[in-house]
Protein backbone atom coordinates (compact mmCIF):
# COMPACT_ATOMS: atom_id res chain seq x y z
CA UNK A 1 0.00 0.00 0.00
CA UNK A 2 1.69 2.97 -0.80
CA UNK A 3 1.81 6.30 2.01
CA UNK A 4 1.65 9.40 1.11
CA UNK A 5 4.15 12.71 2.61
CA UNK A 6 2.31 16.27 3.09
CA UNK A 7 4.54 17.41 -0.28
CA UNK A 8 2.93 14.44 -2.43
CA UNK A 9 -0.48 15.07 -0.91
CA UNK A 10 -0.53 18.64 -2.40
CA UNK A 11 1.14 17.47 -5.51
CA UNK A 12 -1.78 14.38 -5.92
CA UNK A 13 -4.16 17.69 -5.24
CA UNK A 14 -2.45 20.15 -8.11
CA UNK A 15 -2.21 17.59 -10.42
CA UNK A 16 -5.58 16.01 -10.56
CA UNK A 17 -7.13 19.76 -10.75
CA UNK A 18 -4.62 21.41 -12.81
CA UNK A 19 -3.96 18.56 -15.61
CA UNK A 20 -6.46 16.22 -15.14
CA UNK A 21 -9.32 18.86 -14.50
CA UNK A 22 -10.99 17.54 -11.55
CA UNK A 23 -12.37 20.56 -9.96
CA UNK A 24 -11.18 21.15 -6.36
CA UNK A 25 -14.80 21.74 -4.93
CA UNK A 26 -15.57 18.31 -5.80
CA UNK A 27 -12.57 17.12 -4.10
CA UNK A 28 -13.89 18.65 -1.11
CA UNK A 29 -17.56 17.93 -1.57
CA UNK A 30 -16.59 14.28 -1.70
CA UNK A 31 -14.07 14.51 1.20
CA UNK A 32 -16.55 15.70 3.56
CA UNK A 33 -19.47 13.72 2.29
CA UNK A 34 -17.25 10.60 3.02
CA UNK A 35 -16.45 11.66 6.98
CA UNK A 36 -20.10 11.94 7.31
CA UNK A 37 -21.40 8.39 5.59
CA UNK A 38 -18.44 6.85 7.97
CA UNK A 39 -19.43 8.58 10.99
CA UNK A 40 -23.19 7.44 10.78
CA UNK A 41 -22.21 4.01 9.71
CA UNK A 42 -19.58 3.67 12.78
CA UNK A 43 -21.27 6.03 15.11
CA UNK A 44 -25.16 6.70 14.50
CA UNK A 45 -26.37 5.33 17.93
CA UNK A 46 -23.65 8.52 19.96
CA UNK A 47 -24.72 10.53 16.97
CA UNK A 48 -28.11 11.13 18.20
CA UNK A 49 -26.23 13.01 20.89
CA UNK A 50 -25.63 15.31 18.99
CA UNK A 51 -22.66 16.22 16.24
CA UNK A 52 -19.92 18.93 16.83
CA UNK A 53 -17.73 20.16 14.20
CA UNK A 54 -14.74 21.55 14.86
CA UNK A 55 -13.39 23.16 11.78
CA UNK A 56 -10.44 25.26 10.98
CA UNK A 57 -9.27 27.85 8.67
CA UNK A 58 -7.79 25.81 6.17
CA UNK A 59 -9.19 23.20 3.89
CA UNK A 60 -9.48 20.67 6.22
CA UNK A 61 -12.06 23.14 7.99
CA UNK A 62 -13.83 23.30 4.41
CA UNK A 63 -13.98 19.22 4.33
CA UNK A 64 -15.49 19.46 8.03
CA UNK A 65 -18.30 21.98 6.96
CA UNK A 66 -18.92 19.54 4.06
CA UNK A 67 -19.69 16.85 6.45
CA UNK A 68 -21.46 18.88 8.86
CA UNK A 69 -23.82 20.68 6.19
CA UNK A 70 -24.58 16.51 4.53
CA UNK A 71 -25.31 15.30 8.41
CA UNK A 72 -27.55 18.56 8.93
CA UNK A 73 -29.56 18.00 6.27
CA UNK A 74 -29.90 13.97 6.70
CA UNK A 75 -31.89 15.19 9.94
CA UNK A 76 -28.73 15.18 13.12
CA UNK A 77 -28.09 17.64 15.43
CA UNK A 78 -25.05 19.60 14.28
CA UNK A 79 -23.33 22.21 15.42
CA UNK A 80 -20.03 23.94 13.72
CA UNK A 81 -17.76 26.05 15.41
CA UNK A 82 -14.63 27.35 13.47
CA UNK A 83 -11.72 28.58 15.58
CA UNK A 84 -11.22 32.58 14.42
CA UNK A 85 -13.70 34.50 11.92
CA UNK A 86 -15.82 33.48 8.44
CA UNK A 87 -13.53 36.67 7.19
CA UNK A 88 -10.50 34.34 7.61
CA UNK A 89 -11.37 31.56 5.20
CA UNK A 90 -10.53 31.33 1.70
CA UNK A 91 -11.52 29.70 -1.86
CA UNK A 92 -13.25 26.18 -1.42
CA UNK A 93 -13.46 26.67 2.34
CA UNK A 94 -15.22 29.95 2.30
CA UNK A 95 -17.15 28.36 0.06
CA UNK A 96 -17.85 24.77 2.12
CA UNK A 97 -18.56 27.54 5.18
CA UNK A 98 -21.31 29.35 2.80
CA UNK A 99 -23.16 26.45 2.03
CA UNK A 100 -23.15 25.52 5.34
CA UNK A 101 -24.74 28.18 6.93
CA UNK A 102 -27.03 28.78 3.59
CA UNK A 103 -28.43 24.92 4.62
CA UNK A 104 -30.13 27.06 7.41
CA UNK A 105 -27.55 26.02 9.83
CA UNK A 106 -24.84 28.19 12.31
CA UNK A 107 -21.10 28.51 12.90
CA UNK A 108 -20.27 29.73 16.07
CA UNK A 109 -16.97 31.75 15.54
CA UNK A 110 -14.09 30.76 18.44
CA UNK A 111 -12.00 33.38 19.45
CA UNK A 112 -10.97 32.30 23.17
CA UNK A 113 -10.84 28.94 25.70
CA UNK A 114 -14.54 30.49 26.41
CA UNK A 115 -15.70 30.29 23.27
CA UNK A 116 -14.40 26.77 23.40
CA UNK A 117 -16.16 26.15 27.08
CA UNK A 118 -19.25 27.52 25.95
CA UNK A 119 -19.33 25.54 23.36
CA UNK A 120 -18.31 22.19 24.78
CA UNK A 121 -20.73 23.24 27.80
CA UNK A 122 -23.52 20.54 26.16
CA UNK A 123 -21.73 17.27 25.56
CA UNK A 124 -21.66 16.34 21.97
CA UNK A 125 -22.27 13.16 21.18
CA UNK A 126 -19.86 12.66 18.29
CA UNK A 127 -17.20 15.50 17.59
CA UNK A 128 -15.54 16.05 14.08
CA UNK A 129 -12.17 17.28 13.79
CA UNK A 130 -11.65 19.27 11.44
CA UNK A 131 -8.69 22.15 12.51
CA UNK A 132 -5.81 20.63 10.95
CA UNK A 133 -4.58 18.70 7.90
CA UNK A 134 -2.02 17.14 6.39
CA UNK A 135 -0.46 20.36 5.72
CA UNK A 136 0.77 21.03 9.58
CA UNK A 137 5.03 21.87 9.67
CA UNK A 138 4.71 23.33 13.30
CA UNK A 139 4.45 22.63 17.23
CA UNK A 140 0.20 23.25 17.61
CA UNK A 141 0.25 26.18 20.29
CA UNK A 142 -2.56 28.68 21.12
CA UNK A 143 -6.24 28.23 20.73
CA UNK A 144 -5.87 25.51 18.27
CA UNK A 145 -3.74 23.34 21.04
CA UNK A 146 -6.31 24.23 23.70
CA UNK A 147 -8.86 22.94 21.55
CA UNK A 148 -7.55 20.26 20.77
CA UNK A 149 -6.66 19.06 24.75
CA UNK A 150 -10.54 20.15 25.25
CA UNK A 151 -11.64 17.59 22.62
CA UNK A 152 -9.52 15.03 24.21
CA UNK A 153 -11.22 15.36 27.80
CA UNK A 154 -14.53 14.96 25.96
CA UNK A 155 -15.93 11.33 26.37
CA UNK A 156 -17.72 11.61 22.79
CA UNK A 157 -15.93 9.75 19.85
CA UNK A 158 -13.63 12.19 17.88
CA UNK A 159 -13.87 11.67 13.92
CA UNK A 160 -10.48 13.14 12.12
CA UNK A 161 -10.80 14.41 9.34
CA UNK A 162 -7.91 13.00 6.95
CA UNK A 163 -5.38 13.21 9.78
CA UNK A 164 -6.19 13.64 13.87
CA UNK A 165 -4.53 17.00 14.24
CA UNK A 166 -1.52 17.45 15.48
CA UNK A 167 -0.10 14.28 13.83
CA UNK A 168 2.85 14.65 11.31
CA UNK A 169 1.60 13.41 8.70
CA UNK A 170 5.25 12.70 6.92
CA UNK A 171 6.74 10.80 10.09
CA UNK A 172 3.60 10.22 12.47
CA UNK A 173 5.29 12.48 15.30
CA UNK A 174 3.27 14.41 17.70
CA UNK A 175 3.47 18.52 17.14
CA UNK A 176 3.34 18.83 20.81
CA UNK A 177 -0.55 17.74 21.02
CA UNK A 178 -2.65 15.94 18.91
CA UNK A 179 -6.45 14.87 18.55
CA UNK A 180 -7.13 10.88 19.81
CA UNK A 181 -9.35 9.57 17.21
CA UNK A 182 -11.59 7.22 17.41
CA UNK A 183 -11.67 6.99 13.61
CA UNK A 184 -9.56 8.46 10.98
CA UNK A 185 -11.65 9.12 7.47
CA UNK A 186 -8.47 9.51 4.89
CA UNK A 187 -8.68 10.53 1.13
CA UNK A 188 -7.07 8.73 -1.92
CA UNK A 189 -4.14 7.38 -0.08
CA UNK A 190 -2.84 6.58 3.28
CA UNK A 191 -0.68 8.61 5.03
CA UNK A 192 2.94 8.27 6.43
CA UNK A 193 1.80 9.83 9.71
CA UNK A 194 -1.15 6.86 9.81
CA UNK A 195 1.14 4.00 9.86
CA UNK A 196 4.32 5.08 11.87
CA UNK A 197 3.51 5.54 15.79
CA UNK A 198 3.19 7.26 18.15
CA UNK A 199 0.75 8.68 15.22
CA UNK A 200 -0.81 5.39 14.45
CA UNK A 201 -1.60 5.44 17.96
CA UNK A 202 -3.97 8.74 17.51
CA UNK A 203 -5.71 7.77 14.43
CA UNK A 204 -8.33 5.03 15.37
CA UNK A 205 -9.79 3.37 13.06
CA UNK A 206 -8.45 4.02 9.49
CA UNK A 207 -11.02 4.47 6.95
CA UNK A 208 -9.55 5.67 3.21
CA UNK A 209 -12.57 6.97 0.71
CA UNK A 210 -11.52 7.49 -3.36
CA UNK A 211 -12.77 10.71 -3.87
CA UNK A 212 -12.44 11.24 -7.12
CA UNK A 213 -7.77 11.77 -7.61
CA UNK A 214 -7.39 11.19 -11.15
CA UNK A 215 -5.68 7.23 -11.02
CA UNK A 216 -2.36 9.04 -13.60
CA UNK A 217 -2.49 11.51 -11.00
CA UNK A 218 -1.49 9.16 -7.95
CA UNK A 219 0.90 7.16 -10.74
CA UNK A 220 2.75 10.31 -11.28
CA UNK A 221 3.08 11.40 -7.76
CA UNK A 222 5.58 8.43 -7.18
CA UNK A 223 5.42 7.75 -3.82
CA UNK A 224 8.57 6.60 -2.02
CA UNK A 225 7.04 5.35 1.00
CA UNK A 226 4.86 1.74 1.48
CA UNK A 227 2.75 0.10 3.92
CA UNK A 228 4.24 -3.37 3.82
CA UNK A 229 1.24 -6.16 3.64
CA UNK A 230 0.89 -9.69 2.29
CA UNK A 231 0.72 -8.76 -1.32
CA UNK A 232 4.00 -6.63 -1.00
CA UNK A 233 6.01 -9.29 0.24
CA UNK A 234 4.61 -12.96 -1.19
CA UNK A 235 6.46 -12.73 -4.64
CA UNK A 236 9.36 -13.36 -2.08
CA UNK A 237 7.55 -16.69 -1.12
CA UNK A 238 7.47 -18.61 -4.38
CA UNK A 239 7.69 -22.17 -3.90
CA UNK A 240 11.05 -23.74 -4.83
CA UNK A 241 11.51 -26.35 -7.78
CA UNK A 242 11.62 -29.84 -7.62
CA UNK A 243 14.94 -29.48 -8.77
CA UNK A 244 16.58 -27.67 -5.65
CA UNK A 245 19.95 -28.08 -3.72
CA UNK A 246 21.64 -26.81 -1.08
CA UNK A 247 23.83 -24.64 -3.06
CA UNK A 248 21.08 -22.29 -4.59
CA UNK A 249 19.87 -20.84 -1.38
CA UNK A 250 23.18 -18.98 -0.02
CA UNK A 251 25.55 -19.64 2.88
CA UNK A 252 25.48 -16.78 5.72
CA UNK A 253 27.83 -16.45 8.41
CA UNK A 254 26.96 -15.68 11.97
CA UNK A 255 29.47 -13.69 14.04
CA UNK A 256 28.32 -13.73 17.56
CA UNK A 257 28.21 -14.99 20.95
CA UNK A 258 30.46 -14.43 24.05
CA UNK A 259 30.89 -16.38 27.51
CA UNK A 260 26.58 -16.81 28.90
CA UNK A 261 25.23 -15.76 25.37
CA UNK A 262 26.11 -18.46 23.41
CA UNK A 263 21.80 -18.21 22.50
CA UNK A 264 22.38 -15.38 20.81
CA UNK A 265 24.44 -17.57 18.29
CA UNK A 266 21.83 -20.17 17.70
CA UNK A 267 18.76 -18.13 17.53
CA UNK A 268 20.87 -16.13 14.60
CA UNK A 269 21.43 -19.40 13.25
CA UNK A 270 18.18 -20.92 13.83
CA UNK A 271 16.25 -17.86 12.67
CA UNK A 272 18.55 -18.45 9.41
CA UNK A 273 18.16 -22.09 8.47
CA UNK A 274 14.25 -21.74 9.47
CA UNK A 275 14.35 -19.37 7.19
CA UNK A 276 15.90 -21.53 4.19
CA UNK A 277 19.48 -20.81 4.09
CA UNK A 278 20.88 -24.21 2.67
CA UNK A 279 24.10 -24.33 4.76
CA UNK A 280 24.57 -21.85 7.97
CA UNK A 281 28.09 -21.52 9.32
CA UNK A 282 28.76 -19.62 12.89
CA UNK A 283 31.71 -18.63 13.70
CA UNK A 284 31.79 -18.11 17.80
CA UNK A 285 34.60 -18.19 20.25
CA UNK A 286 36.40 -21.08 21.02
CA UNK A 287 34.57 -21.20 24.28
CA UNK A 288 31.38 -21.61 23.63
CA UNK A 289 31.76 -23.43 20.21
CA UNK A 290 30.79 -27.01 21.95
CA UNK A 291 27.93 -25.32 23.31
CA UNK A 292 26.22 -23.90 19.93
CA UNK A 293 27.50 -27.15 18.02
CA UNK A 294 25.12 -29.17 20.65
CA UNK A 295 22.65 -26.66 20.19
CA UNK A 296 21.40 -27.37 16.31
CA UNK A 297 22.81 -30.27 14.40
CA UNK A 298 22.22 -29.36 10.91
CA UNK A 299 24.36 -26.01 12.31
CA UNK A 300 28.20 -25.83 11.00
CA UNK A 301 30.60 -24.29 13.42
CA UNK A 302 34.04 -22.92 13.66
CA UNK A 303 36.28 -22.08 16.66
CA UNK A 304 37.55 -18.40 16.68
CA UNK A 305 40.10 -17.47 18.78
CA UNK A 306 39.12 -16.43 21.97
CA UNK A 307 40.13 -14.27 25.27
CA UNK A 308 38.28 -14.24 28.78
CA UNK A 309 35.07 -15.57 27.29
CA UNK A 310 34.87 -13.37 23.90
CA UNK A 311 36.57 -13.13 20.35
CA UNK A 312 40.33 -12.61 20.66
CA UNK A 313 40.23 -9.18 19.27
CA UNK A 314 43.56 -9.38 18.19
CA UNK A 315 43.25 -13.00 16.09
CA UNK A 316 39.70 -13.40 15.10
CA UNK A 317 39.98 -10.92 12.42
CA UNK A 318 42.71 -13.48 10.63
CA UNK A 319 40.81 -16.61 11.79
CA UNK A 320 37.77 -15.34 10.49
CA UNK A 321 39.62 -14.24 7.06
CA UNK A 322 39.96 -18.08 6.17
CA UNK A 323 36.46 -18.22 6.26
CA UNK A 324 34.99 -15.62 4.11
CA UNK A 325 35.10 -17.78 0.93
CA UNK A 326 32.02 -19.37 -0.28
CA UNK A 327 30.01 -17.41 2.07
CA UNK A 328 26.99 -15.17 0.43
CA UNK A 329 26.43 -12.89 3.81
CA UNK A 330 27.86 -12.20 7.28
CA UNK A 331 25.40 -11.56 10.37
CA UNK A 332 27.61 -9.80 13.20
CA UNK A 333 26.93 -8.85 16.70
CA UNK A 334 24.37 -10.53 18.71
CA UNK A 335 26.01 -11.48 22.26
CA UNK A 336 29.39 -10.14 21.52
CA UNK A 337 29.65 -8.32 24.37
CA UNK A 338 31.50 -4.76 24.62
CA UNK A 339 34.64 -5.01 25.04
CA UNK A 340 37.88 -3.24 23.44
CA UNK A 341 38.81 -6.87 21.71
CA UNK A 342 35.01 -6.46 20.42
CA UNK A 343 35.91 -3.20 19.30
CA UNK A 344 38.92 -4.53 17.33
CA UNK A 345 37.27 -7.13 15.70
CA UNK A 346 34.39 -4.31 14.57
CA UNK A 347 37.26 -2.85 13.27
CA UNK A 348 38.45 -5.35 11.24
CA UNK A 349 34.50 -5.92 9.77
CA UNK A 350 34.40 -2.33 8.91
CA UNK A 351 37.63 -1.94 7.09
CA UNK A 352 38.84 -5.81 6.21
CA UNK A 353 35.60 -8.04 5.56
CA UNK A 354 33.48 -5.27 3.65
CA UNK A 355 36.14 -5.77 1.21
CA UNK A 356 34.85 -9.23 0.17
CA UNK A 357 31.66 -7.18 -0.92
CA UNK A 358 29.26 -9.63 0.94
CA UNK A 359 26.50 -7.38 2.52
CA UNK A 360 26.96 -7.59 6.30
CA UNK A 361 24.38 -7.18 8.85
CA UNK A 362 25.17 -6.02 12.32
CA UNK A 363 22.82 -5.59 15.16
CA UNK A 364 22.75 -6.13 18.83
CA UNK A 365 26.67 -5.67 20.21
CA UNK A 366 27.79 -4.80 17.03
CA UNK A 367 25.71 -1.73 17.04
CA UNK A 368 26.44 -0.97 20.39
CA UNK A 369 30.30 -0.92 19.30
CA UNK A 370 30.04 0.98 16.09
CA UNK A 371 28.34 3.54 18.16
CA UNK A 372 31.57 3.82 20.04
CA UNK A 373 34.23 3.79 17.22
CA UNK A 374 31.33 5.90 15.26
CA UNK A 375 28.70 5.22 12.83
CA UNK A 376 29.93 7.46 9.94
CA UNK A 377 33.05 5.51 9.12
CA UNK A 378 30.52 3.03 7.58
CA UNK A 379 30.14 5.34 5.09
CA UNK A 380 33.78 5.10 3.39
CA UNK A 381 33.61 1.34 3.83
CA UNK A 382 32.83 -1.40 1.01
CA UNK A 383 29.89 -3.42 0.49
CA UNK A 384 26.47 -3.56 1.65
CA UNK A 385 25.83 -2.47 4.93
CA UNK A 386 22.28 -3.42 6.86
CA UNK A 387 22.07 -2.14 10.55
CA UNK A 388 18.82 -3.23 12.51
CA UNK A 389 19.01 -0.92 15.86
CA UNK A 390 16.17 -1.18 18.51
CA UNK A 391 15.25 2.39 19.35
CA UNK A 392 18.26 2.28 22.03
CA UNK A 393 20.65 1.41 20.00
CA UNK A 394 19.84 4.02 17.26
CA UNK A 395 19.95 6.56 19.99
CA UNK A 396 23.63 5.56 20.70
CA UNK A 397 24.21 5.71 17.45
CA UNK A 398 23.02 9.29 16.20
CA UNK A 399 24.06 10.33 20.02
CA UNK A 400 20.52 11.71 21.02
CA UNK A 401 18.14 10.38 23.48
CA UNK A 402 15.72 7.07 22.70
CA UNK A 403 12.77 9.83 23.62
CA UNK A 404 13.75 11.60 20.30
CA UNK A 405 14.09 8.59 19.09
CA UNK A 406 10.26 7.22 19.56
CA UNK A 407 9.05 10.53 18.65
CA UNK A 408 10.35 10.48 14.86
CA UNK A 409 10.62 7.41 14.10
CA UNK A 410 10.72 7.77 10.70
CA UNK A 411 13.02 11.02 11.05
CA UNK A 412 15.52 8.54 13.12
CA UNK A 413 15.41 5.63 10.19
CA UNK A 414 16.53 8.24 7.95
CA UNK A 415 19.03 10.21 9.28
CA UNK A 416 20.79 7.13 10.37
CA UNK A 417 20.73 5.47 6.85
CA UNK A 418 21.71 8.75 5.54
CA UNK A 419 24.88 9.21 8.55
CA UNK A 420 25.85 5.71 7.83
CA UNK A 421 25.02 5.11 3.95
CA UNK A 422 23.89 1.80 5.25
CA UNK A 423 20.21 0.46 4.67
CA UNK A 424 18.36 0.71 8.01
CA UNK A 425 15.51 -1.22 10.54
CA UNK A 426 14.21 0.66 13.00
CA UNK A 427 12.87 -2.10 15.18
CA UNK A 428 10.03 -2.24 17.22
CA UNK A 429 5.85 -1.48 16.64
CA UNK A 430 5.10 -0.79 12.97
CA UNK A 431 9.32 -1.15 12.37
CA UNK A 432 10.58 1.25 9.95
CA UNK A 433 12.80 0.65 7.06
CA UNK A 434 14.81 3.38 5.50
CA UNK A 435 17.08 3.16 2.81
CA UNK A 436 20.19 5.59 1.38
CA UNK A 437 18.00 5.99 -2.28
CA UNK A 438 15.16 7.86 -0.27
CA UNK A 439 12.70 4.51 -0.09
CA UNK A 440 10.76 4.17 3.06
CA UNK A 441 8.58 0.94 4.50
CA UNK A 442 6.59 0.54 7.37
CA UNK A 443 5.99 -2.85 8.30
CA UNK A 444 2.02 -3.75 9.04
CA UNK A 445 2.64 -7.82 11.13
CA UNK A 446 3.85 -8.08 14.53
CA UNK A 447 2.24 -7.69 18.03
CA UNK A 448 3.21 -7.13 21.72
CA UNK A 449 4.04 -10.68 22.48
CA UNK A 450 7.58 -10.38 20.21
CA UNK A 451 8.82 -7.64 22.86
CA UNK A 452 10.85 -11.24 24.88
CA UNK A 453 14.61 -11.54 24.49
CA UNK A 454 15.58 -13.00 21.68
CA UNK A 455 13.66 -11.66 19.15
CA UNK A 456 16.23 -9.57 17.45
CA UNK A 457 18.75 -12.51 16.87
CA UNK A 458 16.25 -14.40 15.29
CA UNK A 459 15.03 -11.39 12.85
CA UNK A 460 18.77 -11.00 12.14
CA UNK A 461 19.54 -14.19 11.15
CA UNK A 462 15.96 -13.95 9.01
CA UNK A 463 17.37 -11.30 7.02
CA UNK A 464 20.84 -12.41 6.82
CA UNK A 465 19.58 -15.72 4.98
CA UNK A 466 17.69 -13.52 2.75
CA UNK A 467 20.84 -11.34 1.71
CA UNK A 468 22.62 -14.88 1.26
CA UNK A 469 19.64 -15.67 -1.22
CA UNK A 470 20.85 -12.46 -3.30
CA UNK A 471 18.35 -10.25 -2.27
CA UNK A 472 19.11 -6.79 -1.78
CA UNK A 473 19.20 -5.43 1.35
CA UNK A 474 16.46 -3.19 0.92
CA UNK A 475 14.52 -6.44 -0.42
CA UNK A 476 15.60 -8.85 2.35
CA UNK A 477 14.49 -6.30 5.42
CA UNK A 478 11.57 -5.70 4.04
CA UNK A 479 10.73 -9.48 3.65
CA UNK A 480 12.35 -10.39 6.65
CA UNK A 481 10.58 -7.90 9.05
CA UNK A 482 7.09 -9.14 7.34
CA UNK A 483 7.68 -12.78 7.71
CA UNK A 484 9.59 -12.27 11.70
CA UNK A 485 5.86 -10.20 12.84
CA UNK A 486 3.83 -12.56 10.35
CA UNK A 487 4.77 -15.75 12.08
CA UNK A 488 5.04 -14.40 15.53
CA UNK A 489 1.15 -13.42 14.77
CA UNK A 490 0.44 -16.95 14.04
CA UNK A 491 1.82 -18.12 16.90
CA UNK A 492 0.08 -15.34 19.24
CA UNK A 493 -3.36 -16.55 17.65
CA UNK A 494 -2.29 -20.15 18.51
CA UNK A 495 -0.62 -19.72 21.79
CA UNK A 496 -1.89 -16.37 23.09
CA UNK A 497 -0.36 -12.65 23.19
CA UNK A 498 1.66 -13.33 26.39
CA UNK A 499 4.52 -16.01 27.09
CA UNK A 500 5.77 -17.08 23.75
CA UNK A 501 9.46 -16.92 23.19
CA UNK A 502 12.01 -16.35 19.92
CA UNK A 503 12.18 -19.77 19.22
CA UNK A 504 8.61 -20.53 18.71
CA UNK A 505 8.73 -17.97 16.22
CA UNK A 506 11.29 -19.32 14.97
CA UNK A 507 9.31 -22.72 13.97
CA UNK A 508 6.86 -21.07 12.60
CA UNK A 509 8.63 -19.78 9.99
CA UNK A 510 8.44 -22.83 7.63
CA UNK A 511 3.61 -22.90 8.11
CA UNK A 512 4.56 -18.74 7.91
CA UNK A 513 6.06 -18.86 4.26
CA UNK A 514 3.60 -21.70 3.10
CA UNK A 515 0.96 -19.47 4.26
CA UNK A 516 2.00 -16.92 2.06
CA UNK A 517 2.23 -18.91 -1.18
CA UNK A 518 -1.19 -20.66 -0.33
Amino acid sequence: MILLNSAESRELDRLSQQKYGVPSYSLMTRAGESVADALMRVFASAAAGGILAIAGKGNNGGDAFVAARKLHQSGAIVRAALLGNAGDLKGDAQRAHSDFVAAGAQVIAIASEADLDAVLHYAPGVVIDGIFGTGLNSEVRGLPRAAIEKINSLEAPVVAVDIASGVDSDTGGIMGVAVQAAMTVSFGCAKVGHMSFPGAGYCGELRIFDIGFAPRAIEEVAARARFVTADEVSRFAEPRPMNSHKGMYGHPMVIAASLGKSGAALLASRGALRMGAGLVTAAVPACVQPIVAAGQAELMTEPIADRDGHFDGERAGAALSTLLAGKDALIVGPGMGLHADTQRLMEWIITEASDSKLPILIDADGLNVLAQLGCERLKSARGAFVLTPHPGEAARLLGVSTKEINANRVGAARRLSERTGASVLLKGARSVIADTGGELYINSTGNPGMSTPGMGDALSGIVGALMARHLSPLDALVFGVFIHGYAADRVAERMGRVGYLAGDVIDELPAALQALTS
